[in-house]
């Protein structure tokens, strides 16, 4: 399976493994997939990953309510390599009135909307999650 854009791959099969209850995903390894990973990590969206550098491969163990319910609700690609969006420290968007993330590769790296707004910094919007 190839995919032209590695960020929807990262984030589509994330939303099939989850919505199939596996308990890991193995995706192919790269710098912004792992500040990613980091991210959905940071703020509870998954349980952790690790980094094969030999295999090139990262496994993103995911989440679950007690329920079996997946944490992870919606996991959307906003800028696509046909449509890149961008959006400046004023305008940077607030995903579910702020529930939800936004996360945005800026100057100063991969971080949230909440991030860039702090540092003043305005990026590309590579995704939501909520």
């Amino acid at each position: 399976m190839s995919f032209n854009d590695p960020i929807s791959e990262f984030l589509t099969k994330i939303r099939n493994a989850q919505s199939a209850q596996h308990k890991f995903v193995d995706i192919p390894l790269s710098k912004m997939k792992i500040n990613l990973a980091k991210i959905l990590k940071e703020h509870g969206y998954i349980e952790s990953f690790l980094q094969n550098e030999k295999k090139r491969k990262m496994r993103i163990f995911l989440k679950y309510t007690k329920d079996r319910e997946g944490i992870i609700r919606l996991l959307k690609r906003i800028s696509k390599p046909g449509r890149r969006l961008y959006a400046s420290k004023d305008k940077l968007p607030r995903v579910l009135g702020g529930i939800g993330l936004a996360i945005v590769s800026t100057s100063k790296g991969v971080m949230t909307d909440n991030q860039a707004r702090k540092l003043n910094v305005g990026g590309e919007i590579l995704c939501y999650i909520w």
